[in-house]
């Protein structure tokens, strides 16, 4: 009877220390309180009450930073949030080094979001948000690689301008747009000019081109539904009746 029991409880004690990881999870082990090995995926076994596990999540993990007020390198009061994904490279290392490392990497982030929006002024924020982006996650990712941990993306969400600013902003760009117009516009004038004095010059080497000129408007107009016609009398019968008046006011003299 002794035996039966013996066997029984080895074998109960041996089924007690199978354990199975699923394939997104690695078990750090725990020897006596010191680490002993790193297990999974899949089925592993530990020595019952003796070895302890903490099972680790490998797969990328999504934080969002809440909203945070900062000031920005302009002294411009600001409202910005932020996501950034993680992942656990080293297991070992994410449970021995730190005590939470979710709490960890969100409090880092939370400070490097405030820390590099006081560096930048407001418009290179708007403009230029993947570069700010890029140096975030580097900031945050070279804190938390001694944790095993690396980031790989950290984008901020919004950015929360004061209305003053906004109607400030709006106003600078509308006379942007405005500059923007008289220039093209100044442009525009320029060029005609230039293209006017060179057909002044081609009609002047070449009188007929301007009578052809004066029955194409003509031509034009009548093909609008208007109740005026204008009649462009040829510039050499105006020439003729001015000399023809001016020679007949002499005669009466």
């Amino acid at each position: 009877m002794t035996y039966y029991v013996v066997a029984a409880f080895a074998v109960v004690f041996l089924l007690t220390g199978f354990r199975i990881a699923q394939e997104y999870q690695r078990a750090v082990v725990f020897r006596l309180g010191r680490y002993s090995s790193l297990k999974g995926p899949g089925l592993y076994w530990i020595i019952p009450l003796i070895d302890w596990q903490k099972l680790v999540d490998i797969r990328t993990s999504t934080v969002a930073v809440e909203q945070q007020e900062t000031i920005t390198k302009d002294s411009v009061t600001i409202k910005v949030n932020a996501v950034l994904w993680y992942k656990i490279v080293d297991p070992k290392k994410a449970i021995i080094s730190v005590g939470s490392y979710g709490d960890a990497v969100y409090q880092v982030a939370l400070t490097s979001l405030r820390n590099i929006i006081g560096q930048h002024a407001l418009d290179e924020v708007l403009r230029d948000r993947d570069k700010i982006n890029a140096s975030l996650a580097k900031i945050v990712d070279d804190v938390t690689a001694a944790w095993g941990i690396h980031v790989e993306i950290v984008e901020m969400k919004d950015v929360e301008i004061p209305p003053t600013m906004q109607r400030a902003m709006a106003r600078e760009a509308e006379a942007t747009r405005e500059k923007r117009a008289r220039l093209i516009k100044a442009d525009a004038e320029q060029e005609a000019s230039i293209k006017l004095a060179e057909a002044s010059r081609v009609i002047a080497q070449n009188p007929l081109a301007l009578e052809l000129r004066r029955m194409q408007m003509v031509q034009e107009v009548g093909a609008e539904n208007n109740t005026t016609t204008i009649v462009l009398m040829p510039s050499d019968i105006i020439h003729l009746a001015n000399s023809v008046s001016g020679y007949l006011d002499a005669m009466k003299k």
